[in-house]
């Protein structure tokens, strides 16, 4: 049994404006969100680090990856969706990964994941019949939003409160064998917006394993500021 972590990277990231480079490559703490993104799944157990980019990326080769060595392995089978670029990927990797093998999926857009909410998921999930993710309770309180007011120029308002009990926000890496995700996102009948998803069609109930708040997924460009003082307090010693 081995380990292996996978990253989709051949988005370009529509609701994040930063001008001339997609998402994963914005700068950050003086290197691209994708290098913090990897330097936090290239940790032992993990052997090799795929990160699947879309097939006219020219930015990777751009960068320096020196720090990983020959750990990190590109691959320019990215898809027009997560759904394709993840399976592609796997796909690509059958000559060196295994059916049986564990496979993380992480985020290029979670440059800030803690060693310490890895290990929980890696430990957790390493025995696990199916597999699990990252994910944390919801804390605030949930509104569905009513139909739009068109009295009031198209103002939301709400509609209900939401029973947040129960409720979990997921995020990555999410960690599964490598020849049961590929089959569920083979199968996949719809959009797959993580990989628990494709799993769960299958009739599959992945386990939760509590994350972390320092977890974000960049989707703003306001959260640079955030992951940026994340990673700045880290390498002062100021947070652990």
């Amino acid at each position: 049994m081995a380990f292996f972590a996978l990253i989709p990277a051949a988005g370009s990231g529509s609701r994040f404006s930063q001008a001339g480079a997609p998402k994963q490559y914005a700068p950050l703490a003086g290197r691209s969100m994708l290098w913090h993104a990897v330097r936090a799944v290239c940790v032992e157990p993990v052997e090799t680090v795929f990160v699947v980019l879309s097939p006219d990326d020219r930015r990777f080769a751009e960068e320096d990856w020196s720090a990983f060595g020959s750990r990190l392995e590109p691959l320019y089978c990215g898809g027009g969706s997560r759904r394709d670029s993840v399976y592609n990927g796997l796909i690509a990797t059958m000559s060196v990964v295994d059916a049986d093998d564990w496979v993380l999926v992480h985020d290029a857009a979670r440059p800030c994941l803690p060693a310490s909410a890895l290990d929980r998921l890696i430990v957790s999930c390493a025995g696990d019949s199916v597999g699990g993710i990252l994910a944390i309770p919801v804390a605030d309180t949930v509104k569905r939003a009513a139909k739009e007011d068109a009295a009031c120029g198209g103002a939301r308002r709400v509609g209900r409160t939401e029973d947040r009990s129960g409720l979990w926000l997921a995020q990555t890496p999410q960690m599964f064998r490598a020849g049961t995700l590929a089959e569920a996102l083979r199968r996949a009948d719809g959009p797959v917006t993580d990989e628990a998803g494709a799993l769960e069609a299958m009739g599959l109930h992945p386990r939760l394993v509590t994350g972390s708040g320092e977890n974000l997924k960049v989707t703003w460009p306001e959260d640079l500021a955030i992951a940026e003082s994340i990673l700045s307090a880290r390498a002062s010693g100021a947070a652990t």
